[in-house]
């Protein structure tokens, strides 16, 4: 019986993951001499193997085919390898085992540490690849020229976000060079490596050679603006990354003529001017953050329904104005950081619409008027609304059914009555900064105190009257605890503060509480 006849009695679907879409493949038995180029490649690998999760199982008494990290195709031919998080630091130059994986489709070397030594030219031979990964596996200098070689790579990945004291680069050959044979890119990941060139230069490059481009990311690139008209023409893009660039310019408008676009990241790019208003009717739109352009002004649209974002991002911008009650359109939203803007009027109580909300920040604005009812926010973990200017009482039955909330931040408003309970029932709550209000009254009893996350509790700086519960004491998590300048009084058992085993700060100052100190009582050196 043929090799190939007995492979078919050995079919195991696998899933696998190519250029980022999901395919089922049929694999076969492995053929020998693939095995033995695998154990070849191992044998010549620098890695350690306390760290290894992959390579340090495969072994000659099983099937090459079944061993983490390795596809086949029906034939039992190696057709993809994962090697990524397997700490390797060496081995890999020019390998001749694994360059002779002839029928090799995918490689992913990624999150490796391979010490700022240079991406190996021979990869360049492997021209069957369509998905190669060397992100953040420690490679520094210039890329090969080789690379530009794959000319049948439909996702390419040489991001380098951790640089290991090392830059990858991109000056000979450049940008253009590097993806003038590349026709069938379909995601191109460059960020953190050393572009250098100028928005006419690495958007031409873009618009005229890889015509099919779906996912651009090109964040931390050292790339300057403006962004070029003559990217218009890469009209699948559907992902836009520049973070980290020093753009300089405003953002154009005709970045809402990408009728497939779903993310577009710009933050910290030194944006100025105006943003326009129709990216954000983008209908496909999910994701927009323009955070950290502190230049670049705008005002938020009326949205329509249906819209599809998810994220918006706009912290530390001069956005202004006012939210639009339309905001409650936003039925997908789950991020929104409008923190250290200039927004000002109401909090429109159409936010209570947004019940896939996880994260809300509008802090540092020039917010008005009452908290508006979030109950329908189940999911939200994350809530600040600090550093405004909002009044009023807090809802003691919000809090009920916000029950997966772990950071809240109200401080330095006008908030006034009574602190309710129920914020203090929250089971995940790691953080309750309510300082600089005006609320007033006893501070409430924690329930089930011994099983509270929290680890930081500021109610300093309000008028809060009677004595310290004692539940407070039974926080053991408890790192921060601020409650200086409010109306306390009564006495402090210095024995209940050092059960506060992970205490670091203590602030009761401005009271009029009285500490008892008992002989047997102090503070461990």
């Amino acid at each position: 019986m043929s090799v190939l006849q007995l492979s078919w009695l050995f079919l195991i679907p696998l899933l696998t993951n190519f250029g980022g879409i999901n395919t089922v493949l049929v694999s076969g038995q492995c053929q020998s001499d693939q095995q033995s180029l695998l154990l070849q490649m191992k044998s010549n690998l620098v890695f350690n193997s306390s760290l290894s999760f992959r390579i340090v199982q495969w072994s000659q008494s099983t099937d090459c085919c079944t061993w983490s990290g390795v596809d086949c195709d029906e034939a039992g031919r190696v057709i993809g390898l994962d090697l990524s998080n397997e700490s390797i630091s060496g081995g890999i130059d020019n390998s001749i085992p694994l360059l002779s994986l002839k029928y090799l489709q995918s490689l992913n070397l990624a999150f490796n540490m391979f010490n700022a030594t240079e991406i190996p030219s021979g990869l360049g031979s492997l021209t069957n690849l369509t998905y190669l990964n060397v992100s953040n596996a420690g490679f520094a200098g210039q890329i090969p020229i080789q690379v530009s070689g794959m000319t049948r790579l439909v996702t390419l990945d040489l991001s380098s976000l951790y640089h290991f004291g090392a830059l990858l680069k991109l000056e000979n050959p450049n940008l253009s060079r590097l993806l003038q044979n590349l026709t069938e890119l379909r995601e191109l990941y460059l960020d953190g490596v050393n572009i250098s060139a100028p928005g006419i230069e690495w958007c031409q490059a873009l618009s005229s050679l890889v015509p099919k481009l779906r996912v651009l990311s090109l964040s931390s690139c050292y790339l300057s603006g403006p962004i070029h008209h003559s990217l218009t023409k890469l009209q699948s893009l559907s992902v836009i990354r520049l973070d980290q660039n020093d753009l300089l310019s405003p953002v154009p408008e005709f970045l809402a003529d990408f009728f497939n676009l779903t993310s577009l990241r710009l933050t910290s790019s030194r944006l100025n001017g105006r943003f326009p208003e129709k990216i954000l009717w983008v209908h496909t739109l999910e994701t927009l953050d323009l955070s950290s352009n502190s230049l670049l002004q705008g005002s938020l649209p009326d949205f329509p329904k249906n819209s599809s974002l998810r994220t918006l991002m706009l912290s530390d911008t001069n956005f202004s104005g006012v939210l639009p009650d339309s905001i409650g359109n936003l039925e997908n939203l789950s991020r929104l950081d409008l923190a250290l803007c200039n927004f000002s009027g109401s909090i429109p109580t159409s936010l209570a619409n947004l019940t896939q909300l996880v994260y809300l920040d509008l802090s540092s604005n020039k917010f008005v008027g009452p908290i508006p009812s979030l109950y329908m926010s189940k999911n939200l973990t994350h809530l600040d609304l600090s550093y405004n200017a909002l009044p009023g009482a807090i809802s003691s039955t919000d809090w009920e059914h916000l029950s997966n909330l772990v950071y809240v931040d109200l401080r330095h408003n006008s908030l006034n009555g009574s602190i309710p309970r129920s914020p203090f029932s929250i089971p995940m709550l790691q953080q309750l900064q309510l300082a600089n209000n005006k609320f007033g009254g006893p501070i409430p009893e924690f329930s089930n105190a011994s099983y509270s996350a929290l680890d930081n509790l500021d109610l300093s700086g309000n008028k809060l009257e009677g004595p310290i519960p004692m539940s407070v004491f039974e926080l053991k998590n408890l790192k921060i605890l601020m409650l200086s300048s409010n109306k306390l009084n009564g006495t402090v058992q210095l024995a209940a503060i050092q059960r506060l085993r992970n205490l670091t700060r203590l602030e009761l100052s401005y009271n009029n509480l009285t500490v008892n100190a008992s002989s047997d009582s102090s503070f461990p050196s």
